[in-house]
């Protein structure tokens, strides 16, 4: 029997489920995801695109590397851990890691995210495969399961709401961290090739991180920032990163993507900026029914015809259906058929549903990247 608080997870369905709390006291609420990986729990928890949304990990057995200071994917220091709360079957009793710095339940503690432990993640996840996503409550402390079911319920969802603009950050600022090493850690960036303004919808550290290691300036806009102080800037590229809630809310990207394409500045779009890219050419995005979360989805490279496994997190989807004539497919999911990601056939911009950067998880669309990059290099030699 746990000494541990204890704790309740109550779905808007009104499925009850008891465990140990191992976070902070309290009462959280968010749209319930469920996500396969295996590995890499601090970088889920601090991946600003789990905003509103508490994370389920399918893995059963969590924590046993504890937390270290370096692998935070969050690039605002007023808020670390962007997940609502963390739902877990069971919770290591030892912590064993050279780098680990923290107990799991101590980050979760110092950031004040309530959690759950001892919960049977597997009927969480069919209840959510089988009906969909829906808002759920974890309450710790004094449990009222009845004030849990109502606060679950009135949730008002992801649809139509506009979180980009919650974790962007609030000022410009430069980003010069290269690829880590256990000798040295974060490597200073070297000498730069390239300029390329970020445009910061939730941006993960590890997608900046790719950019030094290519060779380029990167500096950081608010996610509101007026398209003519992106130009004056004189970038050679931007990158619209990814980043939580429905794309569809964010009408002032939408306009600043329309305004880049009318530049002719190469353009990357990563996960949510993949689908603003989308909405801005004309097309529709949906809400998909668990969305994917994840580090072992099968995607397909329709040129190359090679199956890449990728890390995703995801919620809404860009309708293939509703691309305008000007657009070529490149990737889509072997899961369900989904778009993963897109070419325009008039203007160096290229799209790509899933994270290229993964942190965690594999590296096989790295040379999406160096795509980015040469298309840079070959605008810029033409200019």
């Amino acid at each position: 029997m746990s000494n541990r608080p204890r704790a309740v997870l109550v779905l808007a369905d009104g499925t009850v489920f008891h465990g140990d709390s191992i976070g902070a006291e309290g009462i959280t609420i968010g749209e319930v995801a469920f996500n396969t990986a295996m590995t890499g729990y601090q970088e889920i928890l601090t991946d600003p695109s789990y905003c509103r949304q508490i994370v389920t990990l399918t893995y059963p057995h969590i924590g046993n590397t504890g937390v270290n200071d370096e692998d935070i994917e969050s690039t605002t220091a007023s808020r670390i851990i962007h997940a609502a709360g963390l739902v877990v079957r069971d919770l290591s009793l030892v912590t064993s890691s050279w780098r680990s710095r923290h107990t799991l339940p101590d980050f979760l503690k110092q950031h004040g995210v309530p959690a759950i432990a001892g919960v049977d993640t597997r009927k969480l996840t069919r209840i959510l495969r089988t009906k969909g996503a829906q808002a759920g409550c974890i309450m710790t402390g004094h449990i009222d399961e009845t004030e849990a079911l109502r606060q679950a319920q009135a949730f008002p969802g992801l649809t139509g709401m506009d979180l980009a603009r919650v974790v962007s950050c609030s000022q410009p600022w430069e980003f010069s961290e290269g690829a880590w090493s256990p000798e040295t850690g974060y490597q200073a960036a070297g000498e730069s090739r390239c300029r390329v303004a970020v445009l910061d919808f939730g941006v993960k550290r590890a997608i900046l991180r790719k950019l030094v290691e290519h060779g380029c300036h990167v500096t950081v806009y608010p996610a509101q920032t007026r398209i003519d102080e992106i130009l004056a800037a004189r970038p050679d590229g931007v990158l619209l990163s990814n980043g939580p809630g429905d794309p569809e809310a964010c009408d002032y990207a939408i306009d600043m993507a329309r305004a880049l394409l009318a530049s002719k500045i190469p353009v990357f779009g990563i996960c949510l900026g993949h689908q603003i890219i989308a909405l801005a050419i004309g097309a529709r995005t949906i809400k998909m029914k668990f969305g994917h979360h994840g580090a072992n989805h099968p995607v397909l490279d329709v040129d190359s015809g090679r199956v890449m496994i990728t890390s995703q997190n995801h919620g809404f989807a860009v309708d293939v259906d509703t691309l305008p004539a000007n657009v070529r497919v490149t990737h889509h999911s072997l899961f369900d058929g989904s778009l993963q990601g897109f070419e325009l056939t008039d203007h160096p911009v290229l799209c790509f549903q899933g994270h290229p950067e993964a942190s965690p998880g594999p590296q096989d669309v790295n040379y999406l990247f160096s795509r980015f990059i040469s298309r840079i290099v070959k605008n810029k030699q033409s200019a």
